[in-house]
Formats: structure tokens, C-alpha cells, sequence
């Protein structure tokens, strides 16, 4: 039972590492010109006075979406 526990474990700290290395990237690379990024449709964004708020929502379904398909890809291929 501790083999399924240390893989679970080890499969959690890689996926953490790939998602801080991807935030990073989208930090180094924000003012970069990709235009898809941040700026879909679907995206919400709120702006008052000396408050902003934004959520991108079809972004966030669209990279779920690829990363999903790469992971099986990677998973079919064992």
C-alpha cells in the first residue's frame, strides 16, 4: 500500500513543479505579445474605479483542454 502512496506522492511534487514552472512562464512572457493568452472571449474581466478583477475562465478551460491531451498522450504511450 505505501508503493500507491509514494507514487501519488512523487506524481503530485512533478505536476506542482509543471504548474510553477508554466506560471512562470506566463509571468516572464505576459507583455511578450502572445495575443491568445488572457484575452479570450470568455475571459471575464471587471474594472471600477481602484479595482480589477479578472478571471480567465476560457483560458483556463483551453490550457486544461491541451495540457489534458498531452498527459494522455504521454500516459497511452506506457
Amino acid at each position: 500500500m505505501s508503493n500507491g502512496i509514494e507514487y501519488i506522492g512523487k506524481f503530485l511534487v512533478i505536476l506542482g513543479l509543471i504548474i510553477a514552472g508554466l506560471g512562470g512562464l506566463l509571468l516572464l512572457f505576459k507583455h511578450s505579445g502572445i495575443p491568445i493568452l488572457g484575452k479570450l472571449p470568455g475571459d471575464i474581466i471587471i474594472k471600477k474605479e481602484n479595482f480589477t478583477f479578472y478571471f480567465p475562465l476560457a483560458t483556463s478551460i483551453i490550457l486544461s483542454i491541451i495540457l489534458s491531451l498531452i498527459l494522455y498522450f504521454i500516459d497511452r504511450g506506457k
